[in-house]
């Protein structure tokens, strides 16, 4: 990759998200919100692509910037603009996915399956994920046997690698399964919750599959009122937590612009900025200030 890098502002109706992810709306709206208040803290990164004599950029990260500037109604936003081939921007936007913080259960997943799929090997995958060879071995194995829920399990923390793979090995043989709970409660692997857990994933294996696809012929489960009252109060309660951040925003807001505006009537103060070349503002804020002024 050529390491030739600039920051410009990129319009977003000419950036493509190649490795496109879900994310919370709660963290998505807290982001938003950061966003209006302070403004962008770290410009998104994009590869230009030429297409039609129009140039267009492919997402390397910033996805949830670039969506919060879309919600936001901006037209552009900053971006570190890299000399990428689609191969290295695909396979470093999937390397950002799992290197944030908390990263949801299934995204390290996904992005070994799309390594593998993409035909690199072990020790590349391994590398490129920051993650040890035994590890990445075994996720590819389960992988192979399509046992996302396992893996999904492992990665999760709720039973070890190694157990995962001894309950593929041991199919629907009950007797080889308990001794592998046994050998995994002596060896203090399983305990407590998590000797249950792993019972009642095996379980769930057994009886709605491998990985998560929905059946045809599964009947799906009714909404109890209970389940109904509790989502409706946990939407009125993030509906008047976002209210109470536009509120905290607002009045942010409001005291930075009458601060502003009371400093810029005062002619020395002007001056000095017109010494420093700081003699301009942005538009939104121009017109914010001169509204608090009048």
């Amino acid at each position: 990759m050529n390491e030739e890098r600039s920051i410009r502002e990129i319009p977003l109706d000419r950036i493509e998200i190649l490795n496109p992810r879900e994310r919370n709306q709660k963290v998505f709206q807290e982001m938003v919100a950061s966003i209006l208040a302070l403004g962008l803290k770290k410009p998104i990164t994009v590869t230009p692509r030429s297409e039609g004599g129009e140039e267009r950029y492919v997402l390397v990260c910033g996805q949830g910037r670039v969506e919060a500037f879309q919600v936001l109604g901006q037209k552009t936003i900053p971006a570190l603009v890299v000399d990428a081939s689609d191969e290295d921007a695909f396979v470093m936007s999937l390397v950002e996915n799992i290197a944030r913080r908390n990263p949801r259960p299934g995204e390290l997943l996904q992005t070994i399956r799309h390594l593998e799929q993409r035909g690199y090997d072990l020790p590349t995958i391994a590398r490129k994920t920051a993650l040890e060879q035994t590890w990445v071995r075994g996720i590819l194995q389960l992988l192979a046997k399509g046992e996302d829920r396992l893996i999904t399990a492992v990665e999760a923390g709720r039973i070890p690698l190694a157990t995962a793979i001894a309950i593929v090995k041991a199919g629907d043989d009950d007797a080889r399964l308990q001794e592998i709970f046994q050998g995994a409660y002596e060896s203090g692997a399983l305990r407590g919750k998590k000797l249950l857990t792993a019972r009642r994933l095996v379980e769930k294996r057994r009886h709605l599959g491998k990985t998560y696809e929905h059946r045809g012929g599964a009947p799906s489960r009714k909404l109890s009122s209970t389940a109904l009252v509790r989502a409706y109060n946990q939407e009125v309660e993030r509906q008047k937590l976002v209210i109470r951040k536009a509120d905290l925003v607002q009045h942010r807001l409001a005291f930075i612009a009458a601060a502003l505006s009371n400093m810029l009537s005062d002619e020395n103060f002007v001056n000095l900025l017109r010494a420093e070349g700081l003699d301009t503002l942005p538009r939104q804020l121009d017109e914010r200030i001169r509204g608090a002024g009048s």
